[in-house]
């Protein structure tokens, strides 16, 4: 079976809520699958934002790449409305000194009724 980067606007993702936007780096960057591009925030802590892939779909891996994120928090809903998110995953991130923090999670090792969502929200 084909693996499917879920979290692209190509695959019908969509970034609906940041906490913080930049003109030049907006939230939508995230999940355009250019490798140049990216969302800065503030710099004010915490930062949100929530993916919506409306529909169910199952998750089976999650790879973040970020800047100066100590500590990240993904919740995680099955409505079909941004609401009910229960935790999932909590993991405090090795700071890197300004260095790409690279962060795969294996989603993989949880039941099949725990890598359902139709939304993931993070906060970091």
């Amino acid at each position: 079976m084909r693996k499917v980067d879920l979290c692209l606007s190509s695959e019908g993702a969509e970034v609906i809520l940041a906490t913080s936007s930049d003109e030049k780096h907006p939230p939508e960057n995230m999940i355009d699958g250019n490798l140049e591009t990216f969302w800065t925030t503030t710099g004010m802590f915490p930062q949100e934002f929530i993916v919506c892939f409306h529909k169910h779909v199952r998750i089976e891996r999650l790879v973040i790449q970020s800047y100066f994120v100590r500590t990240l928090r993904i919740e995680k809903s099955t409505s079909t409305e941004p609401v009910d998110f229960e935790q999932w995953i909590e993991r405090d991130l090795v700071h890197t000194e300004g260095q790409l923090q690279n962060e795969e999670i294996m989603i993989s090792k949880l039941t099949v009724q725990d890598q359902n969502a139709s939304r993931i929200g993070f906060w970091c």
